[in-house]
């Protein structure tokens, strides 16, 4: 079994890194920190890939429940490391902080999470 979510990660990371660069004038000009996005991409991009091993190593293991301890640890573990992200944001750039800032890195979350649970659903239905 070849697991290309490696090569579909850098890709994805890729895309919206090149959306960023190519949109950057028209989201500067709506008041957002493109430097924060970018950055936002490359963490999001990385708890991905550990989210998704740790999601891997349960779908490994026999016992069902540790599957279900893995997905739901690993999508707490990128929750609450994207709200601290987000909240480090808020605070650093306190008087100035872009919303739509926030909400595109929470949009950028939402895409990363998408694009992981569809590729550890694949593994399922390639486990059975």
């Amino acid at each position: 079994m070849t697991d290309r979510f490696f090569i579909r990660l850098f890709a994805l990371f890729g895309i919206l890194n090149g959306l960023l660069f190519i949109f950057k004038p028209k989201l500067l000009d709506q008041g957002m920190h493109v430097t924060v996005l970018m950055i936002g991409n490359l963490l999001m991009a990385f708890i991905s890939l550990v989210s998704y091993i740790i999601g891997r190593q349960g779908l490994a293991s026999s016992n069902h429940n540790a599957f279900v301890r893995a997905i739901y640890g690993s999508m707490l573990i990128k929750f609450f490391l994207c709200i601290v992200g987000i909240v480090a944001y808020v605070l650093s750039f306190k008087p100035d902080f872009s919303k739509l800032t926030v909400f595109s890195l929470l949009f950028i979350y939402l895409i990363y999470t998408i694009f992981e649970t569809l590729s550890l659903f694949r593994l399922t239905k390639l486990k059975k």
